[in-house]
């Protein structure tokens, strides 16, 4: 930029807020009919009925539960950490809302590119963001001075802390084949037709980084700090209203965040290789179209972690840690070895 140019920061900021804006609603949107979705499914599941009664097919039941969240009576417990236990379930709530800001959910709609900050180390800074989200939990069962939520939250700090090393590791080979941490870069690449999607050239990463993502979400199988059976509720047993359910807010977020990941690293993102739509946008529809491309591809990865969760039993904990430290991690070195190994030959 010329010396003698200035930004004009005022349209800059109006649009990112715009951006910021649009996306929470969104998100907060698709939380809310996730937690539709699991009950429908879980029902349909074990046959039964599930939610239908508010609303047509029951779809004003997140609106009727939400209501009830704010109206139900906030009780603290007196032998509570007060300070803390107000602070853990926005703690929890958080990491899974800026995780999207370095999502591209879409080419473009006019001049604007549909990725709220399009940094050159995107994934490093969700990894960053991903790694805050234990705190929250490690809080909750420190807060509540309660034996079952402190036993969930150590088993959550050691759960998370080691899946987070399997997740970080099973990324390095998608970045290795495109050569850039930007994300948008990585959906770029992967235009073009279906044998580019990273999917394809790196399998075994995508099956470490599937398998953390469930582990990372505190979903079955590897819904080891709250086990209902084991420990009540785990981290989030003291905890009542509004509370309560921003954990389960948070954790359906982070779902949503992970599937997002998912999305973008593997299966091309915003990309869908028939018809030029692999292309950036040059008119509106198209740009439309993209991001209804990306949230289709989304939806079907939050079905799977909502099937998962109610078709599989859960691990026991020796089993959920052997399997991150003694399977993935060496799975995921070895990964990155021969796909550089790979790259070197064919360079």
């Amino acid at each position: 930029m010329p010396a003698t140019e200035t930004f004009n920061w005022l349209p800059f900021l109006v649009v990112t807020l715009v951006k910021v804006g649009v996306g929470v609603v969104t998100i907060l949107g698709m939380v809310a009919y996730a937690v539709l979705a699991e009950r429908r499914i879980s029902a349909f599941i074990q046959d039964r009925v599930g939610p239908n009664r508010v609303g047509p097919w029951g779809l004003m039941q997140p609106v009727a539960d939400g209501v009830k969240a704010f109206l139900k009576e906030d009780f603290v417990p007196g032998h509570v950490r007060k300070v803390y236990f107000w602070l853990a379930p926005a703690v929890v709530m958080l990491p899974g809302l800026m995780t999207f800001a370095v999502i591209p959910f879409g080419s473009q709609l006019g001049s604007q590119p549909m990725v709220i900050a399009n940094l050159d180390v995107g994934i490093l800074y969700t990894f960053g963001i991903v790694s805050l989200g234990v705190y929250g939990i490690v809080l909750a069962g420190y807060a509540s001075n309660s034996k079952y939520p402190f036993l969930g939250g150590i088993r959550a700090s050691a759960q998370m802390i080691s899946y987070e090393i399997s997740m970080g590791l099973a990324v390095i080979p998608v970045f290795l084949i495109v050569g850039g941490l930007n994300l948008s870069q990585v959906v770029a690449h992967q235009a073009g037709g279906f044998h580019n999607w990273l999917v394809f050239s790196a399998p075994l990463s995508f099956a470490i980084f599937l398998a953390a993502a469930f582990a990372e979400t505190n979903r079955l199988p590897f819904d080891l700090p709250e086990s209902e059976n084991e420990l009540v509720a785990g981290y989030n047993t003291e905890f009542s209203s509004i509370k309560f359910a921003m954990f389960f807010m948070g954790e359906y977020a982070n779902m949503i965040a992970v599937s997002a990941m998912m999305v973008t690293l593997f299966f091309g993102g915003w990309t869908l290789p028939i018809f030029g739509l692999d292309q950036p946008a040059q008119s509106w529809p198209v740009g439309v179209l993209h991001i209804l491309i990306f949230l289709a591809k989304l939806v079907v990865f939050v079905f799977l972690m909502i099937w998962v969760r109610w078709m599989w039993p859960r691990f026991r904990y020796d089993q959920l840690m052997d399997l991150g430290w003694r399977r993935f991690i060496p799975l995921a070195l070895v990964n990155i070895i021969i796909t550089a190994l790979v790259l070197w030959k064919t360079a």
